[in-house]
């Protein structure tokens, strides 16, 4: 086994999502609900995305209308932070844990369709010339820092008022969303 293959692709996307706005994501989210749930969409997303980008070098990024796309990306999650402010219910952006696998699922996917990680994993794949061994070390990477997130944020709701926790993880999605618009309409990148 070439582990060059395997360990380069783990440490390279290792250190590009720690910090990274879907790891913010699933840090919110899963504050609010099912950290299992939680794990399961965001790991589902990304190997839709990331997965099946480095197993088909990079045509997928060819396909997708970038502007149009950042600009959804944008309006969903504003969205999703204006009706967590707005709804004082406790679960309102994750109500039952499929129900928080398929909105972490969506939006996950959405912020990862032509993320600096997405090409990183094509570029990986195609440079060591294994493209499986690349996948696993990039998903092993998401795992490890994904873990990471949702272990922090089911921590933050032990010592975090839920009051707070909505108007604050509100606050985060509704300034992603203007930032992913912002980028879109700018045509420069302002998130990591």
């Amino acid at each position: 086994m070439d582990l060059k293959a395997l360990l380069t692709p783990f440490v390279l996307i290792f250190l590009a999502e720690l910090g990274d706005k879907t790891q913010i994501c699933a840090i919110i989210l899963s504050s609010k609900g099912s950290a299992s749930s939680i794990f399961l969409g965001a790991m589902a997303a990304f190997l839709m995305v990331d997965g099946l980008s480095a197993l088909l070098g990079g045509e997928l990024l060819t396909l997708m209308p970038h502007r149009i796309l950042g600009l959804i990306t944008g309006l969903v999650f504003i969205f999703f932070g204006l009706i967590s402010l707005l709804y004082k219910s406790k679960s309102v952006l994750c109500e039952r844990s499929g129900k928080t696998l398929v909105q972490t699922f969506s939006l996950i996917s959405l912020m990862e369709i032509g993320d600096k990680t997405q090409i990183a994993s094509v570029l990986l794949a195609a440079k060591l010339g294994n493209p499986t061994l690349a996948l696993i070390g990039i998903m092993l990477a998401f795992a490890t820092v994904t873990g990471i997130g949702v272990l922090l944020g089911y921590k933050i709701l032990r010592f975090m008022p839920e009051k707070y926790l909505r108007i604050i993880a509100s606050m985060v999605f509704i300034i992603f969303g203007l930032l992913f618009i912002l980028e879109t309409l700018l045509n420069i990148e302002l998130l990591p």
